[in-house]
């Protein structure tokens, strides 16, 4: 075996272990799943949870579209703008499958009101701690956008997901260099990236109520998705054969439009919807991005 693949392997085994590290901690920790705690506790759960959209928000701008634009446009040429076309679709089929899945379920009432409603909606002035009055205010003619349904577990899924195949791209770029300083470049780039992702999207999943052995699944596989792409990097190289460049290019930009939709139409109006201090909420999920943009620059 040479340097290179022990190098490689290195990589596969760090990304696993320290991915599952980080993505326990939410998930194992009582503190973060705890719902009925004083007001600090709900106001710094709020926070930590504005600087994990944050942290999705610079992932969605800043990295998984800016590294699919620059895949396609290797493979695509035309007049056509086929590249946000693939997006698109990405983004669609999630509005489209979720619609149906509400449907199907009998739930559309709980996703009826607006995303981000005008004015100050009382239901969300403090929905932690008055949620049976928002459900029996709901029922009584006015319908109120309940927290607990802010975080579906469909649209939870999806993010994992979207994330899930990123990562499986990030692990592939590790496994295709050629020399041992590029792998350690890129793996370490990727180990403070992913420590990040992992913790924020483990606390969205218990945010939405999934139950803990799911949670630990999920985690589980996401932690796995980085080494598979390893693997197949490295099976790649060893066997010489072609990298499917053009499918990997359409699979990221679906899974771009997946992580728009996610983004932009439930983690960040989620956190925005309430009145409860909305500056100090906005500069969290600011803090967020620039932790996330800085690593960008730096990487």
């Amino acid at each position: 075996m040479d340097f290179l693949l022990q190098v490689k392997i290195g990589a596969l085994f760090g990304l696993l272990v320290l991915t599952l590290i980080f993505g326990s901690i939410p998930a194992r920790l009582r503190w973060f799943r705890d719902t009925s705690g004083t007001e600090t506790h709900r106001v710094v759960l709020s926070f930590i949870s504005c600087f994990a959209g944050g942290v999705f928000l610079a992932a969605c701008l800043l990295d998984i579209i800016p590294d699919y634009l620059s895949d396609i446009s290797t493979e695509l040429q035309g007049d056509f703008p086929l590249a946000e076309f693939i997006m698109a679709m990405g983004f669609f089929t999630v509005l489209i499958v979720e619609r149906l899945v509400l449907s199907c379920s009998g739930r559309r009432d709980e996703e009826r009101a607006p995303l981000l409603p005008a004015g100050h909606a009382h239901g969300h002035e403090n929905s932690y701690r008055s949620m049976d009055q928002l459900e029996s205010s709901g029922h009584s003619g006015h319908h109120v956008h309940v927290d607990r349904q802010a975080h579906s577990s469909f649209r939870s899924f999806m993010l994992f997901l979207s994330l899930s195949l990123h990562s499986i791209f990030e692990g592939l770029a590790i496994g295709l260099q050629d020399t041992d300083s590029k792998v350690l470049e890129i793996c370490i780039a990727i180990l403070v990236h992913k420590s990040i992702i992992v913790f924020s999207l483990s606390l969205k999943l218990v945010q939405s109520a999934v139950p803990p052995l799911w949670v630990a699944a999920y985690i589980l596989v996401f932690s796995m998705m980085s080494p598979l792409g390893i693997t197949v990097g490295i099976a790649v190289m060893e066997a010489q054969l072609a990298s499917g460049a053009l499918v990997q290019a359409v699979l990221e930009g679906l899974a771009a439009g997946t992580f728009i939709y996610i983004t932009f139409l439930e983690i960040l109006p989620h956190e925005l919807n309430s009145s409860d201090q909305p500056l100090l909420k906005v500069l969290f999920i600011l803090l967020g991005f620039s932790i996330m943009a800085g690593l960008s620059f730096l990487g």
